[in-house]
């Protein structure tokens, strides 16, 4: 957009230069944009996405306002010949008149939109320029006396070689992202003396919070002071290296807060909305914050700590069980049992240490039996005897191998958690299927698989399943290698051992949910 000529006033003036450059969408749907000039001699191009078209627009602006001439001395304002609000009278008796509008030097500003879709460069006074709360001033006319003036003509716009040469013609810029030549940089105007502080303008605290303003007049004080205070820490938030969901939550709890009062001030809807989705941002966040640290809701106000804090090693001992469920070597509760074990104790490389508590603590009625079974099967590898290894101490532990579990030739094997997670996921397992009820009441191995099986298929408050709808019992008597008539004493036996709490079979499912001790032990679904 470019405008010339003259305007009709007490006096004969230019009228100002101006012209826009626009980042619009190239197609609907797309990432695309369009970059034009308000400029006759510039043809519009498309760019693959909005970030390389607003550097292509920058630097396109920049190249006219290095090539153009400066500010004129005897230019009106270019934003009064498009008969802006600023210069335009409203239909109010209170209205100032036009003329006491303009003041100052004749400047080359440059305004934009905030979010960044055009730029628009002109000519006009510094009073008008500084009515752009985004204006930024390029140059600045020279100051010439009114008789000078009168007496020799036009001044010479400001760039010019030389005063008998003409000023040099502006350069036809094409339009190309890569250019990177700063701009100008910005001449100072002089600023009009500021008026006397008063009492009632200091007290005009202003601020902005998702992305509203806080009015200055906003009453009661105090709620303007808040939401004040909350844009500052929400954008001082955004500057953090690393996240703090804790500290995220408690703002959006306090937005949520204060947008309820502000909505009830001024009656907005609006800032009801506003208010609920903080809540909801909230809550969210707290939810987010207490899974990664291994907490989750149990009543009001209460959290309960994981032995296995976050989701990331919750996937963990599933993908564990689920691998064994698939690769047992033996069938039976008490091979099943044996090899989750074992996989939790040499997961990484294949190799692992035991001793004979280890395999003792477990309820199995023939241990030697089952271990023989498991070597000669060529699961597990062992240097000696099952006695020997029933017989090992801690000080003396007897090395194990199972060689399915070991790394390929990449280096890759069956699982991805590194070396402090092992250890972690097999005390975790150790304090599932050794559990001091359990073993009071001399559960066997099925009951323990069982208790290891409803310990990954929980939500975060202990319900059974996902979204609390309980786990397919077809799931659950493959996983315990039992019978399905079988399963209704496995889960009466975890009622009495104070494992499962309101546990009924029905439709074929298990609903119910883990007792309060043992929520420590779960590993909630996603």
């Amino acid at each position: 957009m470019t405008v010339e000529g003259t305007v009709s006033g007490l006096e004969e003036r230019v009228v100002g230069r101006a012209w826009m450059v626009r980042l619009d969408p190239a197609d609907r749907g797309g990432a695309a944009v369009r970059v034009s000039c308000g400029r006759p001699a510039c043809a519009p191009q498309v760019l693959p996405s909005a970030a390389v078209g607003r550097t292509a627009a920058v630097a396109h602006l920049a190249t006219h306002l290095r090539a153009a001439p400066g500010p004129r001395p005897e230019a009106s304002c270019a934003c009064r010949a498009e008969e802006c609000h600023t210069h335009v009278r409203a239909d109010g008796p209170r209205d100032r008149a036009p003329a006491l509008r303009c003041g100052g030097p004749v400047v080359l500003a440059v305004i934009n939109d905030r979010q960044g879709r055009w730029w628009q460069a002109l000519e006009c006074c510094a009073r008008c320029a500084a009515a752009h709360p985004s204006a930024k001033i390029v140059a600045t006319a020279p100051a010439a006396p009114a008789r000078a003036r009168a007496a020799t003509g036009p001044a010479p716009a400001a760039g010019a070689r030389g005063a008998a040469g003409p000023p040099p013609a502006p350069v036809g810029p094409h339009f190309s992202h890569a250019a990177s030549s700063p701009a100008p940089v910005p001449v100072p105007v002089p600023r009009a003396a500021p008026a006397p502080r008063t009492k009632s303008r200091r007290n005009r605290r202003t601020g902005k919070i998702a992305q509203r303003f806080v009015p200055h007049d906003l009453h009661p004080i105090a709620l303007r002071d808040e939401l004040i205070e909350l844009g500052n820490l929400f954008r001082a938030y955004q500057e953090r290296p690393e996240p703090d969901l804790e500290q995220l939550a408690e703002l959006h709890s306090r937005k949520a807060k204060a947008f309820r009062t502000w909505a009830e001030v001024t009656g907005d809807t609006e800032l009801r909305l506003d208010a609920e989705r903080a809540e909801q941002a909230a809550a969210a966040a707290l939810l987010q914050h207490q899974q990664r640290t291994g907490q989750s809701p149990v009543g009001e106000g209460e959290v309960t700590n994981r032995l296995l804090p976050g989701l990331t090693q919750w996937e963990h001992a599933r993908t564990v069980l689920a691998h064994v469920a698939e690769h047992t070597p033996l069938p039976g509760p008490e091979a099943r049992l044996m090899a989750v074990m074992l996989t939790l104790r040499s997961a990484l490389t294949g190799t692992g240490n035991l001793v004979g508590q280890d395999v003792r603590g477990l309820p199995l009625t023939e241990p030697e039996e089952l271990i023989g079974r498991l070597v000669d099967s060529g699961w597990l590898s062992i240097p000696g005897t099952a006695d020997d290894l029933l017989e090992s101490r801690p000080e003396s532990p007897t090395p194990i191998t199972i060689p399915s579990l070991m790394p390929d030739g990449d280096g890759q094997g069956p699982f991805d958690f590194g070396r402090k997670t092992r250890p972690k996921l097999s005390g975790w397992a150790q304090r599932v299927v050794g559990d001091k009820k359990l073993r009071k009441k001399k559960t066997g191995a099925a009951t323990r698989l069982l208790a290891l099986a409803l310990a990954v298929r929980t939500t975060t408050d202990g319900r059974l399943g996902p979204e609390g709808e309980g786990v397919d019992l077809a799931v659950l008597t493959s996983w315990c290698a039992v019978e399905p008539d079988e399963l209704e004493a496995l889960v009466e036996q975890l009622t009495v051992a104070d494992w499962l709490e309101e546990a009924a079979v029905t439709d074929g499912r298990l609903t119910g949910r883990l007792a309060e001790r043992v929520l420590q032990v779960s590993c909630p679904l996603p």
